[in-house]
């Protein structure tokens, strides 16, 4: 059984994976609609996401665990956001991201509980590749976002609002939600886990 476990993705894997992965967007997209319009609270939208994100997540992990479907849902999200006019950053980060949650999850060869758990929180800090740019770089983020069809008054107001202690508060914000989200999917999840092998 174990070696059947680490044989490369399946068809049916494929298939699992690009449901969760369209789960993961729909959940994402349902936590941050509230957030995102508004340029005074897009900077919770992270958070947002984080808060909703968790129980598919690891519910994919725990249905496909093998190396590749993290770097999938990543791969995918990434590719979207960048279509539907999102910050380059954020599809990079999305990217990087998932590759290092594969690995942490693949430390724990996809049965470990905190390595998952972990894998997710890590992941869920993707967004922040689009607004740390807002810090980094605001001219070259504006400029961008708005020949994407953003408009001025939309990253004026944004601008004006990002002050130096958000980002920080974002990142934790998005971590506690994350964490929210990831031990309540644990909970939600029991039964699937334990058939899955998923240890402590």
């Amino acid at each position: 059984m174990e070696q059947q476990e680490q044989k490369g993705l399946t068809a049916r894997d494929l298939v699992t994976t690009g449901i969760f992965t369209a789960l993961y967007f729909v959940f994402m997209m349902v936590g941050g609609i509230f957030f995102a319009p508004n340029p005074v609270l897009t900077f919770w939208m992270p958070a947002a996401a984080a808060l909703l994100t968790g129980p598919v997540y690891l519910l994919l992990i725990a249905k496909v665990p093998k190396h590749g479907p993290l770097v999938i849902l990543g791969i995918v999200e990434g590719l979207i956001l960048f279509a539907t006019g999102m910050y380059w950053g954020w599809t990079l980060a999305c990217i990087i991201l998932g590759v290092v949650a594969d690995l942490i999850a693949g430390a724990g060869a996809f049965r470990s509980k905190a390595s998952n758990f972990i894998a997710f929180v890590v992941y869920s800090l993707s967004p922040m590749g689009s607004y740390l740019m807002l810090w980094i770089d605001p001219n070259g983020y504006a400029s961008y976002l708005m020949g994407k069809g953003t408009e001025q008054t939309y990253m004026d107001t944004m601008m004006s609002t990002a002050t130096d202690w958000m980002l920080p508060v974002m990142v934790l914000a998005t971590v506690a939600c994350a964490v929210v989200s990831g031990l309540l999917g644990m909970r939600l999840l029991h039964r699937q886990f334990e058939k899955a092998g998923m240890t402590a």
